[in-house]
């Protein structure tokens, strides 16, 4: 991409000479993403990389960049996968059509908050939700820098310091966006270290020393926040959006009961509030009307757990698991393991032991006397 070296000052004097369209600037119909599990979870998280990078932690300014990347999966200009839009040109070192994908601008690591909120915006927009300012917007650039293609385009909106464009004539008109996207979602080795769904895959194997980095970073950052008052007052009390029922002596584990309309991939952000500023801490977590009533869980009740989280930031570790017979996963490691009964082998009865045996049913003892027979078969002495 090809941009004038013009003062600040200059190029947002030049942008803003320039007219927004006239004409109408309807709201892009729902995207409705269709792919399988695993499919979705690459989509969410290049969305996601897309927006935090692009846009940073704003959450007006992600959906307006997530918006543009819907938009751009639909026109038959651009790749027709949401993880194809996102990186194309990745592999150059300049030209690639969303500039943190070439210019090491992943190198920096996002917050595992700020992650999470992204996620949770790329979820949204998947879903169908629509961010209407940008209407069909597939550009768009920060009002300090001049592109070559601003002014063969419409501008159409303006989101913070960002302005959005869409195509002149019948390519920028609502038609042109009947592209049906594809299935097939590409694993984007660059991102593997923020999300486990781009881990592996086409032989690309993230780097595990920057994976175990990452996860050190955000487990230190989880545990320098403001730690939550929390205590035995909260018991029965709606904590971060889950009900607490109960706390583990030392203050380590926490039960929770997580409310019937709350996303599971949204419980990630209810055990990071609650285990804030906590060098240690554990979430178990259940369904509403499958909580046990308090400290300690029952073997049983363990079994139905529907998600549990630990952070240790001795260790470094952070991790989220869900029990996938209930919520399935499209990445594996994020199930639980379950247990699997053994039924125990039924005592032998009595007559099974010696099956086709005959027994006595009592024993007895019998003394021998000898017989004259056999005092005279003894040998004498003379």
């Amino acid at each position: 991409m090809t941009i004038y070296a013009l003062p600040r000052d200059r190029a947002r004097a030049l942008n803003s000479a320039i007219p927004f369209a006239r004409t109408a600037n309807p709201p892009a119909r729902p995207f409705i993403f269709t792919g399988s599990e695993t499919d979705l979870a690459r989509a969410t998280d290049c969305l996601a990389a897309a927006q935090i990078y692009e846009a940073g932690d704003d959450a007006v300014g992600e959906q307006a960049v997530a918006q543009v990347v819907l938009n751009r999966v639909r026109h038959p200009a651009f790749p027709k996968t949401v993880c194809g839009v996102v990186f194309q040109g990745q592999e150059r070192r300049i030209g690639c059509q969303f500039t943190f994908s070439c210019d090491g601008a992943l190198a920096r690591t996002p917050s595992p908050t700020a992650w999470q909120r992204a996620r949770e915006i790329a979820r949204a927009a998947l879903a169908g939700k629509v961010f209407g300012a940008v209407g069909y917007a597939t550009h768009y650039h920060t009002d300090w820098v001049v592109p070559y293609w601003s002014g063969s385009l419409d501008k159409i909106a303006g989101v913070g310091t960002h302005l959005f464009f869409r195509w002149r004539g019948w390519w920028g008109t609502p038609p042109a966006f009947r592209k049906s996207s594809e299935n097939g979602e590409p694993v984007i080795a660059k991102i593997g270290p923020l999300s486990a769904a781009h881990q592996g895959g086409d032989g690309a194997e993230p780097s595990r020393s920057a994976a175990i980095a990452t996860a050190v970073a955000a487990s230190a950052e989880l545990a320098a926040r403001p730690k939550m008052a929390i205590g035995a007052k909260s018991v029965g009390k709606t904590v971060a959006g889950a009900r607490l029922i109960a706390i583990e002596p030392g203050d380590v584990s926490f039960l929770v009961e997580l409310g019937r309309g709350t996303a599971a991939d949204s419980w990630v952000t209810i055990a990071q509030t609650l285990c804030a500023g906590r060098p240690l801490c554990r979430i178990m977590g259940w369904r509403a009307g499958s909580a046990p009533s308090g400290w300690p869980p029952s073997a049983a009740q363990i079994e139905t757990m529907s998600f549990g989280y630990i952070h240790n930031a001795g260790i470094g570790l952070q991790r989220a698991l869900w029990n996938c017979k209930q919520t399935p996963r499209a990445v594996k490691s994020e199930c639980m393991r379950q247990r699997i009964p053994v039924a125990a082998p039924p005592a032998p009865s009595p007559d099974a032991t010696l099956a086709g045996v005959r027994r006595k049913e009592r024993f007895e003892t019998v003394k021998i006397a000898p017989t004259e027979a056999m005092n005279n078969m003894a040998p004498r002495t003379e």
